[in-house]
């Protein structure tokens, strides 16, 4: 029993000592070693494509498209047709001024092979010539209505006038044939009305050009906007043209990173659609001025880079990543293992078994390392994160 009683007594005692002694242990922290190796310095952000070369192809006529013989990604020449649009009044007005010049021409030659005038023609000629005036002129403030609403062109109005023009010059024409026998004077005019029925099939002809969009210049349809059976109005986008073999990139950097940049710094381009691939250029220009993207202060930082085989597409966003400086033999630290206060940059090092504060100086920077410029050594073993409240001179157990 008292066996019993001692052994008890000695297994208390054994515990609280271990007790005593395990409070008193130093805390286990967990170091990393500064190393020298190449520090190859590098600013990740974001950007947005785009060709450095292209063009809007737009509508230049209302109507309906009733053809679009391209798609997204074809690659076209230079005049190429984009698209049609069918306009319901062009093959009216083409006909009525093909007939409006068959018909002054041959009134021009009457007149030059010195035929007499007959009244009974010239008064039915002028009855009807002063109801097309009345109808052009309806149709000239129709025209030039829609023109102040934008709802029809210059070329629209001008075309307009000119019918109203011819009529006039013919109607005079007639009036003039009437007072008698064909004189200079009448041959004089009915040559004018020939001009002006010509010009006039001109405008049309010129109208029915318009009707056929085409590529203002050679590259890859990347963006196309309409398709058959829309309806577009004069100056509506209908496609655009570009050259993206080499591409043109607007990265975003953030103010205070600026300084790191400078003209001709490598660039990578990586695109989350396409995982694995990489795009390289290089720094073409840094920005005039700060703007606001979302929350961010940013500056564009212009690049240009390699697109040989087109698989980057223009108006995607794009993660980059800005080359800055190559360090050789740098000594380098884990970012993490830096710490601030109001006395600067710091990190806590190793001193036998006891923490020592460290002022240092830092260089260039990856997302993962700190080059150490000034105050630490090759070897010198540094404080990792730690749930522990660590502070200058204290006991540590340290892990390597």
């Amino acid at each position: 029993m008292k066996k019993l009683v001692f052994l008890s007594l000695a297994l208390l005692a054994a515990a609280i000592v271990w007790g005593v002694m395990r409070r008193n242990a130093p805390p286990s922290v967990k170091f990393v070693r500064a190393r020298r190796q190449t520090l190859v310095s590098t600013l990740p952000t974001n950007g947005k494509a785009e060709p450095i070369e292209w063009q809007v192809a737009r509508a230049v006529a209302s109507g309906l498209v009733t053809r679009v013989p391209v798609h997204e990604g074809q690659n076209v020449a230079a005049g190429a047709v984009l698209a049609e649009i069918a306009d319901p009044t062009l093959e009216t007005d083409t006909q009525s001024a093909e007939a409006h010049v068959a018909e002054a021409r041959a009134n021009l030659a009457a007149l030059e092979s010195g035929r007499p005038t007959d009244a009974i023609e010239i008064s039915n000629s002028l009855a009807r010539a002063r109801l097309d005036l009345e109808r052009e002129q309806k149709e000239l403030e129709a025209r030039k209505r829609l023109q102040r609403k934008q709802a029809a062109t210059d070329m629209d109005v001008e075309e307009q006038a000119n019918k109203v023009a011819r009529l006039l010059t013919e109607i005079a024409g007639l009036e003039k044939r009437r007072a008698g026998l064909v004189s200079a004077s009448e041959v004089d005019a009915a040559r004018a009305r020939v001009r002006v029925a010509e010009a006039d099939l001109e405008l049309v002809r010129k109208r029915s050009g318009q009707t056929v969009v085409r590529a203002p210049i050679g590259g890859e349809v990347y963006s196309l906007a309409v398709r058959a059976g829309a309806y577009l109005n004069a100056g509506d986008e209908v496609a655009s043209v570009g050259r993206i073999e080499r591409l043109r990139v607007r990265v975003y950097v953030d103010e205070p990173l600026l300084g790191r940049v400078a003209v001709g710094q490598p660039v990578s381009i990586k695109w989350e659609a396409l995982p694995g691939k990489e795009w390289q250029g290089h720094v073409d220009s840094k920005p005039a001025a700060i703007q606001a993207v979302g929350s961010r202060q940013v500056g564009e930082v212009l690049c240009t880079i390699e697109n040989p085989g087109r698989d980057l597409i223009p108006g995607t966003n794009v993660d980059a990543e800005i080359r800055t400086a190559v360090v050789e033999n740098a000594l380098v630290i884990p970012k993490e293992t830096l710490r601030r206060d109001a006395g600067g940059d710091y990190v806590l090092a190793l001193a036998g078994d006891t923490l020592l504060r460290h002022t240092v100086r830092t260089g260039n920077s990856t997302v993962t390392l700190v080059q150490i410029v000034e105050g630490l050594a090759e070897g010198d073993a540094v404080t990792l994160p730690s749930e522990i409240a660590l502070k200058p001179g204290e006991r540590v157990a340290p892990v390597l």
